[in-house]
């Protein structure tokens, strides 16, 4: 199938829109660990540890449904990604698969909108931070404190991305191992020091009421980074192979440890006193250990694991707009990637920036830690829906427009997932409600001026003989005819 005429962008060798300096690529340095790191690293760190507070208050233990529920839809986008990543391994994750099936609007609005995810997630991830170092220093449960601690966070980490992608791998490698199995070990522990009144009122109105759909989005949260490893596509060793096997391997594994942490800690503790908790995952290391040094030892784990998820986003929050602007369709500058360390020194300095700008602004917030968590995930959650509803999207269409690229015996199965991830991912954004939603589409709007103004810059830039039509549509060489139509 061919596409209709659309401006002309340059090509990462040119010197327009997308330069790509000489001796400045990408390097390959990211094995088998460290992919799945990435996307284990990224998922879990503050969903889980400071979610399970946030759904008390929301639904209370019925919400442990939603786990149920968002770990099959997880997986059915990790299956999605999985497939797009092997078949397209290229920097940028969920805008290079929508902006291949269509085109320039579309791949932009996807890019735009996993990057204000990026960042945005990232103020609740360091608010998160700082509601664990809270039970070494109660000062830390202020909301000033915690904007100062998180914002300072932010910044030291985006120094070691700065670094270089393998030393933010050794890094995700590291506080991957060492959050994984210490939650593990208090889940499945946790399970024999459960009370059954606890989970009472179990209630469920006919249908899926109210209250399960917005847990299913905070849940969400959770899984948020399935896609990681499909995003730094080209810092991959053998990413047709890697990709997809980091991305189901991670999922899997998170999934598994959700639920059963989760059951273990609704077991635990009463509902009423989870949804005030400012360190859930402490309050039950307390129950199972008695004293506090069980906590603490819990609030090390959790603050180790919230410092990787952490590092993974920000390695993240510069990769995805450095894909788009290689293809004109973000300023140049994020483009740039520094010689030496092969990194988007000017996309990730900039996100940070926008992540202080944010955490700022929140100061003005009057209620908990929790609160101000909840807000921040709800927004950076539907921004994350909207790249994940393209790409299934796109996944449909390319097995059609671009067959060669996926495998013909399994055309119909993966066509039958990509339609539940969509269908999942729609639910998903009606759980938010309707100011969320709203908040999430002007956020989403808020790109289509920078969109127009990049046009309109590469039409000025661009030479006139440098835009040529595909043969498809190029005007044939003949005599023209009387009242021959017009063409476009």
């Amino acid at each position: 199938m061919t596409r209709t005429a659309t401006p002309v962008t340059p090509t990462p060798t040119t010197n327009g829109q997308g330069v790509r300096p000489e001796g400045a690529e990408l390097k390959r340095s990211m094995g088998m660990w460290m992919a799945t790191a990435l996307v284990i690293g990224n998922m879990i760190g503050s969903g889980i540890f400071l979610l399970p507070a946030a759904m008390a208050g929301t639904a209370g233990p019925v919400s442990i449904l939603a786990w149920v529920l968002t770990g099959i839809g997880a997986m059915l986008l990790a299956l999605v990604f999985a497939t797009l990543g092997r078949a397209y391994p290229k920097t940028g994750g969920p805008y290079v698969y929508a902006r291949k099936a269509f085109g320039d609007f579309i791949g932009f609005q996807t890019a735009w909108s996993y990057w204000l995810n990026a960042w945005v997630g990232n103020a609740a991830i360091a608010i998160a931070f700082a509601g664990y170092l809270a039970v070494f220093w109660g000062d830390a449960s202020k909301n000033w404190v915690a904007v100062v601690v998180a914002i300072a966070l932010i910044w030291i980490l985006t120094l070691v991305n700065i670094a270089g992608v393998r030393e933010a791998g050794v890094v995700q490698v590291v506080t991957t191992i060492l959050k994984f199995v210490p939650l593990l070990v208090v889940g499945v522990v946790g399970l024999f020091f459960m009370d059954g009144g606890n989970f009472e009122p179990f209630t469920l109105s006919s249908g899926f009421d109210w209250g399960i759909s917005a847990a299913a989005l905070l849940t969400l949260w959770a899984f948020i980074g399935l896609e990681s490893a499909t995003v730094p596509a080209e810092e991959v060793k053998d990413p047709e192979r890697t990709i997809p096997r980091a991305t189901v391997i991670g999922t899997s594994a998170a999934s598994v440890l959700y639920l059963v942490a989760t059951l273990a800690l609704f077991g635990m503790i009463a509902s009423s006193t989870l949804a005030g908790s400012t360190s859930p995952f402490a309050d039950g290391a307390n129950v199972i250990f008695g004293g506090t040094w069980g906590g603490k030892a819990i609030a090390v784990v959790a603050m180790i694991s919230i410092f990787g998820v952490l590092n993974g986003w920000i390695l993240l929050q510069g990769r995805v707009p450095l894909g788009a602007a290689r293809d004109g369709l973000f300023p140049k500058q994020f483009a740039q990637v520094h010689g030496k360390r092969g990194t988007p020194v000017f996309g990730l300095v900039v996100s940070s920036a926008l992540v202080t700008g944010l955490l700022l602004l929140n100061l003005q917030n009057s209620g908990s830690i929790v609160d101000m968590f909840t807000d921040i995930i709800i927004i950076a959650t539907l921004t994350a829906l909207i790249p994940y509803m393209y790409a299934t999207a796109a996944q449909l269409y390319l097995f059609f427009a671009d067959r060669a690229s996926f495998s013909a015996v399994h055309l119909a199965r993966y066509s039958v997932i990509a339609l539940l991830a969509l269908a999942y991912s729609s639910w998903a954004i009606w759980g938010a409600g309707y100011e969320y939603i709203a908040k999430g589409f002007m956020l989403l709007i808020a790109g289509i001026p920078v969109y127009v103004w990049l046009k309109w810059r590469q039409s000025r830039e661009l030479p006139a003989e440098s835009v040529t039509l595909p043969d498809t549509v190029r005007p044939p060489v003949t005599e023209p005819t009387v009242g021959a139509a017009r063409g476009r």
